[in-house]
């Protein structure tokens, strides 16, 4: 099918749900007023564009993937740990509920959110560094620009075109998502970004910014109750962190003698809550100072405007380096990442040595991206349960595969 560029017209007539884009503020990313796709299609009759690419990354294989792929704790370790599919639909109502508060698109706040991870690889952070690690000399690896690459390239499920066409939007939204907890990608990961994102401005529309505002406050939120669930946590040691003595004062007035997994939960929405609060006030100063009155004023500025406060910062970042120090250092996750490490470089080594045990559908693209790129796209789209199964075809004795 043609490529055409961006056309604001492409996916963009009037449907069902442009309602949404008149309750907006002007300097919102309306979705009558998107970019377009890069191939051209029809509107669809009963949902806007970022309507229609929301249902597109729900039903895509990658977003699927993402419920047997590791948050912090492996999948196996127990049921009611997060995993990254867990991890994103949290990320996906926290950015619906900061726009809805702010004034701006809700839905396209939501389908950055579910997209932002479907590049992740397995074993979480470990498998990102040792993919990373592996591609050093061959165009790098960084999941959020994989996460790209996915809806671009790797997902095919329409006859019409590669990938799934989804709006300028969420394809800026994706190529600028960034968090603290990310690595800056080599300028060279995947030979650069796709020929229309090479020269975005500054920042990307509020509903991006606020997708990784959001995801930052799940991974400090839920790992911390994770951690406390695991028992790697205790009460004494989490009282000494400003947020989390100041959101269970409350909650401990009330609950004096409950234990602690017993009273998380509320403790925990009384922080969230706490950071939202913080985000929306911060994040409408900076704006009434901006005075945007387009989307493009927005893009243009030098700095993001969805944020915490500088007080609200230094409390999370202390947080932070409390989860560095109890959880992510923690002996039994350091021994978790070294076995992940060990399972991902090994088959990744096997199977650029020996490429033809690669499924069809990756072997034939061998000549056009090279070994390592494609072993890379198979690799990093493995589920936990599907590395472990495929480490035992590989290497364990014949009787018991």
């Amino acid at each position: 099918m043609e490529r055409t560029g961006h056309r604001p017209s492409i996916g963009c007539q009037p449907t069902m749900s442009n309602s949404i884009d008149r309750r907006m503020l002007p300097y919102s990313m309306r979705s009558a007023e998107s970019r377009g796709r890069v191939y051209d299609e029809p509107p669809d009759p009963v949902r806007d564009a970022f309507g229609l690419d929301r249902h597109r990354v729900l039903s895509s294989a990658a977003f699927r993937r993402l419920e047997y792929k590791t948050q912090v704790f492996v999948t196996y370790e127990d049921d009611h740990f997060r995993t990254r599919l867990t991890h994103t639909l949290e990320v996906a109502e926290t950015s619906r509920r900061l726009a809805v508060a702010l004034g701006i698109n809700p839905t396209l706040a939501e389908v950055i959110a579910l997209a932002h991870d479907l590049g992740h690889p397995p074993f979480g952070h470990a498998g990102e560094a040792a993919l990373h690690d592996l591609m050093r000399d061959h165009g790098g690896f960084d999941h959020n620009r994989q996460s790209l690459r996915v809806i671009e390239y790797l997902e095919h499920p329409y006859p019409r075109f590669r990938g799934l066409n989804l709006t300028f939007e969420v394809r800026e939204g994706l190529a600028k998502h960034e968090t603290v907890y990310d690595q800056q990608p080599s300028p060279e990961v995947f030979d650069g970004l796709p020929a229309d994102l090479q020269s975005l401005e500054q920042q990307p529309t509020l509903e991006a910014q606020v997708a990784c505002v959001a995801d930052r406050l799940a991974y400090d939120c839920h790992d911390l109750e994770d951690a406390i669930a695991a028992g790697l946590i205790v009460e004494p040691d989490v009282t000494s962190v400003r947020l989390w003595a100041e959101s269970a004062a409350p909650v401990r007035a009330d609950h004096p003698d409950l234990p602690l997994p017993a009273i998380r939960r509320p403790v925990l929405d009384n922080l969230l809550n706490m950071l939202l609060l913080d985000v929306i006030a911060e994040s409408q100063r900076r704006i009434d100072a901006c005075r945007p009155a387009i989307v493009d004023d927005i893009r243009r500025h030098a700095h993001p405007l969805v944020d915490f406060s500088p007080d609200a910062s230094a409390m999370l970042a202390e947080l932070e380096r409390f989860l560095l120090e109890r959880l992510y250092h923690h002996p039994r996750l350091v021994r978790m990442d070294a076995k992940a490490r060990r399972f991902i470089e090994r088959l990744f080594r096997a199977y650029v040595e020996t490429p033809n045990m690669l499924p069809a559908r990756f072997a034939q693209r061998l000549d056009e991206q090279g070994v390592h790129r494609v072993v890379c796209d198979y690799v990093a789209g493995m589920t936990d349960r599907y590395c472990q199964d495929d480490y035992k075809r590989l290497f364990e004795p014949f009787e018991q595969v």
